[in-house]
C-alpha cells in the first residue's frame, strides 16, 4: 500500500534530455500518465454533465500540457482535479515534502488552465467556429470546476485546497459583464444618416446590444447548457449596460427631438424589435429584465414629449377653426371634398389620429397618449360654440354649411366610435356628446325649414276637414314633404337617410300631436271607425314616402294603427286592451295622452275613461316593452306652438 501511494505522488516531470531521472522515477511517471490516461478512449464527441456535446479528438497518451496546448480543456481540467484528489484526498505522512511540491505545480497549472478558460469566454462574442470549439470545451471545465466546488463543500474544510472554492461559474458572469460593458462603451458598428451625436450614441449602442444578443442566440447559445440560461444572462448584463447608459443621457436637459428618440428606443426599438425579435422570442426571459429606464426618470422625458406633442395639436387644430370661421362668415359657400365633406374633419382627424400614432410609437402604450385627446375634447367645444354663433347670425351661405359640417360631424362620429382604444371611456362619452348636439342642432336647422313651411297642412291634421277632405289634405301634405327632401338631396347619402330618418319621427310626432288638440270629436262607431280607417290609410302613405327616401324608421308605421285600434273598437274593457297594447308599444303614452285620445271618443262615459285609466295604472309597472325609443314624451301637450320652435336649443 505504501508503495502504490509513492507512486502517485511522484511527479511526471522530464528532464531537459528528456530522458527519465531514474529507473524508479520512470516507472512512477509512466504509471501518472496511465492514471491519467483513464477513462479517455472515447469517441470523437463526448457530452459533459450537463448534456452539451463536446466535440474532443482521442487525447490517448497527451499529458496535461499537451491538452492545454491542443485546447483539451475539458480534459485538462479532469486531470487537475484527478490530481487534486490523489494528493489531498488522504494523508501523505513522510511524502509532506515531495505532495507540497506537487501541489506548488498542480497551483500553477491550474492558473494555467484557467488563463486558457478565461480567454475562451472573453473572446467568445468575436468566436469563429474553431473558437466555438473551444468555448464549449471551456464551458464544460467551468462546470466541472463548479462540480469539484460541491464536492470538497462537503468535507472538511482542513482538507480543501486553498483554491477552493473556486467559484468558476461566478468568475464567468463577471467577465461576462466586463465584456458586456466595454462594448457597449465603445461599440464596433457602422451607423449611417445624419443624426445628432446623442442619437448616434444611442443608436450604436442599441446596434451592438442587438448583433451581439443574435450571436448568442444562434452560436453561442449551442456552447452552454440549458441551465446557464445563456441568452437571458446575455440579456440582462446588455439591460443593465443600456439601461445605465441611456439614465446618464437623461439626466442632461434634452431637446425635444432627442428626447423622442430616447423614449422610442425605450418603448418601442428595445422592446420589439430586439427583445421581441423573431430569433430571440422565447430564448429571454423579458420580465425579469425590468424597465429600462427607471420610472420617475421616464415620466419627465414622457411629460416633456407629450407636453410638446399637445401644443403642437392645439395650434393645428385651432388654426384649422378658425379658418373655417373666417369662411363660413365670408359667405362664401363651403369648399368641399368628394361634394360633402368639410376639410375640417379630414384635416383635424389626420392631425390627431397622426400625432396618437405618433405617441403610441413613442410611449410604446396607448394608454400614455390619451392625454392628446384632450386636445380634441376642447376642439369639439370650441367647434361647437362657433357653430352656435354663426346659427344666430343670419347668413346666405347658412344651410350650405350646415349641410357641409353634417359629413364632417359623422366623420368625427366613426372616428370617436371606431377608435375606442384611445380615449378614456369619460373622454369618449364627453366626445360623443359634443358631436350628437351639434349634429342635433344641424339637423333640426334643416328640419325647422320644413316645418316652418309644412305649418299650413300641419293645421289641417286632427280636424274636421281632415276627417271629411282627407285625401286632399293628405296629398298637399305629402306633395310638399316630397319637395324639401328633395331639396336636401345633396347631403351626403348616409346624412341624407338620418335626416329623412329623423324627419319621419318629427312628422309622426306632430300628426299624433294635432290629433290630439281635441279639435275633432268623433260622435259615434261610424266616425270613429272612419278615422280609424283614414289614420292606417295615412300611416301607409307616411311610411312609403319616408322609407323610399331611406328612413330606417320602421317602428315609426305601427303607432297610427295601434291609435285606430283604439278608436274603432266599443267595448269598454276591449279599449282597455288596445289601450295597454298601445302603451307597450310606446312605454312613454302618458295618462294625459290616454285622457286626450279617449276624448274623441265622444260618445265614451267619463266612468269608462276613469275606469280605462286606474287599470293600465295597476298593470303599467307589468306592462314589457322592447322599445326604448321617445314618441309620446315627444308630444307635449304644453308645446302647442309647434315642435320645430325649440328645436334650435341646444
Amino acid at each position: 500500500m505504501k508503495f502504490w501511494r509513492r507512486f502517485l505522488l511522484c511527479s511526471s516531470q522530464r528532464n531537459t534530455e528528456g530522458r527519465m531521472r531514474t529507473d524508479e522515477t520512470g516507472k512512477r511517471d509512466n504509471f501518472l500518465k496511465s492514471l491519467f490516461r483513464r477513462n479517455q478512449k472515447n469517441p470523437k464527441g463526448t457530452t459533459n454533465g450537463a448534456g452539451v456535446k463536446i466535440d474532443i479528438p482521442p487525447t490517448f497518451g497527451l499529458t496535461f500540457e499537451e491538452n492545454l496546448q491542443q485546447g483539451h480543456l475539458f480534459q485538462a481540467g479532469k486531470q487537475l482535479i484527478q490530481q487534486e484528489e490523489h494528493l489531498f484526498g488522504r494523508e501523505i505522512g513522510k511524502e509532506e515534502k515531495e505532495s507540497g511540491e506537487n501541489k506548488e505545480k498542480l497551483k500553477r497549472d491550474y492558473e494555467s488552465l484557467l488563463k486558457k478558460v478565461w480567454l475562451s469566454v472573453d473572446s467568445s462574442l468575436s468566436a469563429g467556429a474553431e473558437e466555438l470549439e473551444g468555448l464549449k470545451s471551456a464551458v464544460s471545465c467551468i462546470q466541472q470546476e463548479e462540480e469539484q466546488d460541491r464536492r470538497w463543500g462537503k468535507k472538511p474544510e482542513t482538507q480543501a485546497p486553498e483554491w477552493r472554492p473556486r467559484q468558476c461559474r461566478q468568475m464567468h458572469d463577471a467577465r461576462l459583464e466586463k465584456m458586456v460593458e466595454k462594448r457597449m462603451e465603445e461599440p464596433n458598428v457602422i451607423v449611417e444618416g445624419n443624426m445628432s451625436s446623442l442619437k448616434r450614441d444611442i443608436c450604436k449602442m442599441g446596434k451592438q446590444m442587438k448583433e451581439d444578443l443574435l450571436k448568442v442566440a444562434r452560436e453561442l447559445q449551442n456552447c452552454y447548457p440549458e441551465e446557464f440560461d445563456i441568452c437571458s444572462v446575455y440579456a440582462g448584463l446588455y439591460h443593465q449596460a443600456f439601461s445605465q447608459r441611456l439614465t446618464e443621457i437623461a439626466d442632461y436637459e434634452l431637446v425635444v427631438d432627442d428626447c423622442i428618440y430616447l423614449l422610442t428606443w425605450v418603448n418601442n426599438y428595445y422592446p420589439n424589435d430586439i427583445l421581441k425579435s423573431k430569433e430571440l422570442k422565447g430564448k429571454i426571459n423579458c420580465k425579469s429584465l425590468g424597465d429600462l429606464l427607471p420610472v420617475a426618470v421616464a415620466r419627465v422625458l414622457e411629460e416633456q414629449y407629450l407636453s410638446d406633442q399637445e401644443t403642437q395639436v392645439k395650434k393645428f387644430v385651432s388654426t384649422a377653426l378658425r379658418k373655417q370661421e373666417e369662411a363660413w362668415l365670408s359667405g362664401a359657400q363651403p369648399e368641399l371634398i368628394e361634394g360633402h365633406y368639410s376639410p375640417i374633419s379630414i384635416d383635424v382627424i389626420q392631425c390627431v389620429d397622426s400625432a396618437m400614432k405618433h405617441a403610441r410609437n413613442v410611449l410604446g402604450e396607448v394608454d400614455k397618449a390619451q392625454p392628446i385627446m384632450c386636445q380634441l375634447t376642447d376642439f369639439l367645444r370650441s367647434y361647437k360654440k362657433s357653430l352656435e354663433d354663426f346659427l344666430k347670425g343670419k347668413h346666405g351661405n347658412t344651410k350650405a354649411v350646415i349641410k357641409a359640417n353634417l359629413a364632417s360631424l359623422e366623420q368625427f362620429e366613426t372616428y370617436i366610435v371606431t377608435e375606442r382604444d384611445v380615449f378614456t371611456e369619460e373622454m369618449r362619452t364627453c366626445c360623443l356628446s359634443l358631436v350628437n348636439a351639434m349634429k342635433d342642432c344641424g339637423y333640426q336647422y334643416l328640419s325647422k325649414i320644413i316645418h316652418a313651411d309644412m305649418k299650413v297642412w300641419y293645421r289641417k291634421l286632427g280636424t274636421q276637414s281632415w276627417l271629411t277632405e282627407n285625401s286632399i289634405v293628405m296629398n298637399g301634405l305629402l306633395e310638399a314633404l316630397m319637395g324639401h327632401i328633395e331639396k336636401c338631396s345633396d347631403l351626403k347619402t348616409s346624412c341624407f337617410e338620418e335626416f329623412v330618418g329623423r324627419l319621419h319621427g318629427d312628422v309622426m310626432v306632430e300628426y299624433v300631436y294635432r290629433l290630439l288638440k281635441k279639435k275633432l270629436r268623433l260622435k259615434d262607431q261610424g266616425q270613429q271607425e272612419a278615422a280609424a280607417r283614414l289614420l292606417c290609410e295615412d300611416s301607409k302613405a307616411l311610411h312609403a314616402l319616408f322609407t323610399e327616401k331611406g328612413s330606417k324608421e320602421e317602428w315609426l308605421s305601427e303607432i297610427l294603427p295601434n291609435i285606430a285600434e283604439v278608436l274603432k273598437t266599443q267595448d269598454p274593457s276591449m279599449i282597455q286592451l288596445d289601450i295597454v297594447n298601445l302603451a307597450q308599444y310606446c312605454p312613454d303614452l302618458s295618462d294625459c295622452h290616454i285622457s286626450d285620445l279617449l276624448h274623441l271618443k265622444t260618445n265614451l262615459p267619463i266612468s269608462d275613461i276613469k275606469m280605462i285609466k286606474e287599470s293600465l295604472s295597476e298593470i303599467r309597472n307589468s306592462v314589457i316593452s322592447q322599445n326604448t325609443r321617445p314618441f309620446f314624451s315627444r308630444v307635449h301637450r304644453q308645446d302647442r306652438g309647434m315642435i320645430f320652435a325649440k328645436m334650435v336649443k341646444w
